[in-house]
């Protein structure tokens, strides 16, 4: 083999070699599956990622399927986390994360020149590779590899305080539903008694004033029946918003009223710990301090090495002659030796562990506030339950004896009749309240508070004995991340 022959042939086993390693693929699952995973824990519903596969459209024809039925709680999530184009464009950054790892681990392409001189017929050729890029390669990986991890975990995170959105807004539209149930029989109640004090005008059994009076009730009704539908409206079209609907497929509709209070609350014992050990965003703040000292380490040791090249020279002069050898390029580190560049990102480390600490304290606060208010939301929805509801009733069928035998006038009968109305709304809107508080204690915790309880049952709190409070305590454990 002639010099020159050698020449060429060592110039393609280059070629091939920098073809080789830029043969890799972006795989299609992009770490979806470990979001599923993590899901699988902390929902009862499945999340699917719409790439335009033949799977899509069966996803499409179950969401269908479920919207011709009524809606519980689980129904409505399981359609927006299929539906909702906001978190399928979330799942998009799992691509692009797993695209810049790709990228990472590719060397950069070869420099080729080539230069012609036609007085004299002479040629030179040039091949240069940068071969500082290519040791830096796994560094640059694990770099980009710990911003994978962390867009994984991030997703997973959008995914479950979706799930918590979406369950609020649900216990919100249903409590909004049952109060136009209960203002359209105050309508209907009260129409009915304003038409019967009517007649009894016109007999000359009551006053006008008393009739004035129910008529002012009625009114006031059908007023509130009005602003009672319009907060079905605005609901509903929140869930719509969720669940990625418009069109026909906006006629669905939800189960009838809000669920009865569970018989017990799980024991808040231990809460704070397993709210930091499950919470996805303090995963990823750990995460985050992985990935900044992965970049630290990469900073480090690039500024030493800032760049480099090595390569092949061709030249070809017309007696004939031609020479042939290497040629090495070095990016010396006078000027810029990462002066800024390595304290930068040592600050950026210590950023990412103060704020890993800071939010694990609030973590433990949010889940203390959370169980608190939830627990309060109980105490009251049970004390309207058992006390003022019953009270209010008794107080009403009095006031009607009282009123039939006239020792009481119709303003305290009206007043009555008021108080019955506005004791049934605040019923229903403590019971809301109640499922409402509940969801958000689970994005505190990070998962589904059924899940996250392993510790013994304890009794619901009672208003007014002393012991409201006592349920809201909770262990606090002297490291922040335990």
């Amino acid at each position: 083999m002639t010099q020159r022959q050698f020449v060429w042939v060592g110039l393609f086993g280059v070629y091939l070699a920098l073809v080789n390693a830029g043969c890799t693929a972006v795989a299609k699952d992009a770490g979806f599956s470990e979001v599923q995973k993590a899901m699988a824990g902390r929902l009862d519903q499945r999340v699917e990622w719409n790439r335009n596969t033949a799977e899509d459209a069966a996803v499409s024809e179950a969401v269908r399927q479920m919207l011709q039925t009524e809606l519980g709680v689980d129904e409505t999530l399981q359609i927006a986390l299929l539906n909702n184009r906001n978190l399928q464009a979330t799942y998009e950054d799992l691509g692009i994360a797993q695209a810049d790892l790709v990228q990472a681990g590719l060397l950069r392409n070869p420099i080729l020149s080539f230069e012609r001189r036609f007085s004299g017929q002479a040629a030179e050729f040039d091949a240069v590779q940068d071969f500082v890029e290519a040791l830096l390669i796994p560094l640059r990986k694990r770099v980009a590899g710990a911003a994978f991890e962390l867009a994984k975990l991030r997703v997973a995170g959008v995914v479950v305080s979706f799930a918590v959105d979406v369950r609020a807004a649900f216990y919100r539209l249903q409590g909004a539903e049952q109060m136009l149930a209960m203002r359209r029989a105050v309508v209907d109640s009260t129409e009915a008694s304003a038409e019967l004090s009517r007649r009894l005008r016109v007999a000359g059994n009551i006053t006008e004033l008393a009739l004035r009076m129910e008529e002012r009730l009625a009114s006031q009704a059908r007023l509130d029946l009005a602003t009672a539908d319009e907060d079905v409206v605005e609901l509903h079209e929140r869930l719509n918003v969720l669940m990625g609907l418009w069109g026909s497929d906006t006629a669905w509709t939800l189960a009838r009223g809000l669920p009865d209070l569970p018989a017990r609350e799980p024991s808040a014992q231990g809460l704070e710990s397993q709210a930091v050990a499950q919470r996805l965003d303090m995963a990823a703040a750990r995460q985050d301090i992985i990935a900044a000292a992965e970049r630290l380490g990469l900073t480090s040791i690039s500024r030493l090495v800032p760049g480099g090249s090595v390569g092949f020279h061709y030249e070809h002069e017309p007696d004939p002659f031609f020479s042939i050898g290497p040629s090495l390029h070095w990016v010396l580190p006078i000027f810029d030796w990462g002066q800024g560049a390595v304290p930068r990102d040592r600050a950026v480390l210590r950023q990412s562990q103060q704020r890993y600490i800071a939010l694990a304290i609030e973590a433990r606060s949010q889940v203390r506030a959370a169980y608190s208010r939830m627990r309060t939301a109980r105490d009251r929805a049970e004390f309207y339950r058992q006390m003022v509801l019953p009270l209010q009733g008794d107080i009403l069928r009095q006031a009607q004896l009282q009123y039939n035998a006239m020792i009481l006038g119709p303003l305290q009968l009206l007043q009555a009749k008021q108080g019955e109305i506005d004791t049934g709304r605040d019923y229903i809107e403590a019971q809301r309240d109640y499922w409402v508080t509940r969801t958000e204690l689970e994005r505190a915790l990070g998962g589904r508070f059924d899940n996250a309880m392993a510790n013994a049952e304890v009794p619901p709190a009672t208003l007014f004995n002393g012991s409201a409070k006592g349920g809201a305590h909770i262990h606090t454990d002297t490291e922040v991340d335990q």
